[in-house]
Formats: structure tokens, sequence, C-alpha cells
């Protein structure tokens, strides 16, 4: 008897490509990287969405400076708000304040799903979709409700980061999505009085990490503070241009994902790594 026939997991209209940003752990700026990379590609030329899967700790409206609620045109329709020229929508916008959310994967699986369908996204070149921390119910649901064009796993140089940085590549690899590659955050601190190079939570080891997965290496995001400050004030970064302070970086770090989506839409193998300084 042939086994069951898997569902076609449809992708969403008008969306041209749907890119995970993940990280095995918690605290290792994920939700910074997802920001600025989207703010990016806009700046880019390119048309972006943003959708906050991480409904625990949504922290995207913050980052983006907006508390704008979206609305509903009728049950099956949701308009999302619009910050730094990228359509968004996160659950810190529907439950504002300090009290948290309680629910089990069920409930969980229904916002992402309205998220997913609901949402009024037009046309996209991009649709960023910043995930939870791990491996639970969220990036569950998303892998097997949509098509993703491929999962930006991020991680910074320090060896407890990247061990569990393993779990969410497996994972990804698993269930047949494709590795855009590796990000190293908070990589290294540029001392602004004698111009050098300070390993703060060590060097290298998410690239040789990549290296070992056979994925491409994206690049390093170095410690500025203009980077957290950005975060802190809803004014990211990336929306200062690539001239600001940490902006090489991540304007870098775009290009290359912009480069590995077309690789992976060609059905081209993996790129190989790539260092950025």
């Amino acid at each position: 008897m042939p086994p069951p026939a898997v569902p076609k997991k449809e992708p969403i209209a008008g969306v041209k490509n749907l890119v995970a940003v993940a990280s095995g752990k918690g605290g290792v700026g994920k939700t910074t990287v997802a920001v600025n990379l989207a703010i990016a590609l806009k700046k880019l030329g390119a048309s972006v969405g943003l959708m906050d899967a991480d409904v625990y700790g949504p922290n995207v409206p913050v980052m983006l400076g907006t508390t704008e609620q979206p609305y509903a045109l009728d049950e099956k329709t949701i308009v999302p708000v619009e910050a730094q020229g990228l359509k968004m929508i996160s659950m810190g916008l529907l439950s504002p304040g300090d009290k948290p959310l309680i629910w089990r994967g069920p409930m969980l699986h229904s916002v992402i799903q309205q998220f997913l369908r609901s949402v009024r996204w037009g046309e996209l070149d991009y649709l960023i979709v910043d995930l939870p921390p791990g491996t639970g119910d969220v990036q569950l649901t998303l892998i097997q409700s949509v098509a993703i064009t491929g999962a930006v796993v991020v991680t910074t140089p320090s060896i407890v980061a990247l061990a569990d940085v393993r779990k969410a590549v497996e994972m990804f690899r698993q269930v047949n999505v494709d590795i855009l590659g590796v990000v190293e955050n908070m990589s290294y601190f540029a001392c602004p009085h004698c111009n050098g190079r300070i390993d703060v939570f060590g060097h290298g080891e998410g690239e040789r990490m990549a290296q070992t997965f056979g994925v491409p290496f994206l690049g390093e995001i170095e410690i500025d503070p203009q980077i957290r400050i950005g975060g802190d004030t809803g004014k990211p970064v990336a929306s200062l241009g690539e001239d600001a302070p940490g902006g090489k970086s991540i304007f870098a770090m775009a290009r290359n994902v912009a480069a590995r989506v077309a690789e992976v839409n060609a059905g081209g193998a993996s790129a190989p790594s790539v260092q950025i300084l």
C-alpha cells in the first residue's frame, strides 16, 4: 500500500519569496537581524513584508517604532501596518502591554495561519518571517503550512550558541527547507580608539559551523552601539543607510541573502562560504 500523499504547501498569493529567520536559542539578536535584513532589502529596491512570528516575545513593533494597530476589512482580511517602508504584522500590535500570552499549540497554529493567509500582503519580493528561538510549535506550523524559500540561521560566535545552531539547521533539513546560510551576529567590536578588532565572544565559530554543515556563511555583523540604539529607539541602523555605523555589514549580509534566494530559485547548489569583513 503506497504511503499517503503529503499535502502540497501552497505559497502566499503575491509573495515571491518567504525567508524564515531562525535561531537555536534566544539572545543572539535574531530579531535585530530580521528587522535590519528586511529594511536593507527594501533599501536595495525590493518590496518587503515582515511577519513577527515570535508571539511570546513580539519585539518587532518596538524596533520599527510603531504602535499602530492593523485593522480588519472583513472576517478574512487583515490590513498590515506599514513602518519603515515595510508591511508588518505582529502580535505585539494586537495584544500590546505587559500581559503575557499563555497559549498552547493549537492557539499558536491558529494565529500563524491568520498571519500567513488572512493578512493582505499584496505583491512582495520578500516576506521575512521572524521566528521564535528554538524548534517549537510555531516553527512546525510554518513549515507545514506554507512553501518556504529558505531559512537564515542566526548565531553568535560563542560555543554555547553554536551548539543550538545544529538543532535549527537539522530541523530545517529534516523537512527539506533550504538553508540560505548562517549569520554570525555580535561577531566583533571595532575599538574606536585603537581601530583594533576585539573578539568579545570568540571568532570564526559561525563560519566554521557553516562549513561543517556545508551551507554558506552569509556574513558577520559587528557589535556596534548604534545597532542597539537603533533597535531601542525604533530607528534601525539599516534605515539610516549603508554608510551608517554598523550598516555596511548589514547590507553586505542582505545582498548575500538575496543572492542565495536567487540561487535557490534557480535550483542551484549551495554557494561557497562568503567572508564579510
